[in-house]
């Protein structure tokens, strides 16, 4: 069984960045997908990005794309995101999921989750 644990979330102004890092325990499988998702208060979970873990091949949303940067590292068994030019909207917890089926941007299609980590950006 996959367990994530989420890590690098913290306290930063506009402009800034950070990496967010997620470990996991047990072997993914080159066709399962690893996404970031985030959820702020009052609002619905939703999709950040996602990583195909064979081939790598990326997505994102269009809230976070040529900012965010999502990879993965097989040894490691660990996916990350870089986050830059971080704006006050991205605030929010920041949740690694495991898709069994492939890259999905539907939250129902990950079986797997993590803790969250809390990202707060100040304007």
């Amino acid at each position: 069984q996959v367990q994530l644990v989420e890590s690098g979330g913290g306290l930063v102004q506009a402009g800034e960045s950070l990496r967010l890092s997620c470990a996991a325990s047990g072997r993914i499988f080159s066709s399962h997908a690893m996404g970031w998702f985030r959820q702020a208060p009052g609002r619905e979970r939703e999709f950040v990005a996602c990583i195909r873990w064979g081939v790598g091949n990326t997505y994102y949303a269009n809230s976070v794309k040529g900012r965010f940067t999502i990879s993965r590292s097989s040894p490691a068994n660990a996916v990350y995101l870089q986050m830059n030019s971080l704006e006050p909207d991205d605030t929010a917890v920041y949740y690694c999921a495991r898709a069994r089926g492939g890259y999905s941007t539907r939250a129902a299609d990950y079986d797997v989750w993590g803790q969250g980590t809390q990202v707060t950006v100040s304007s």
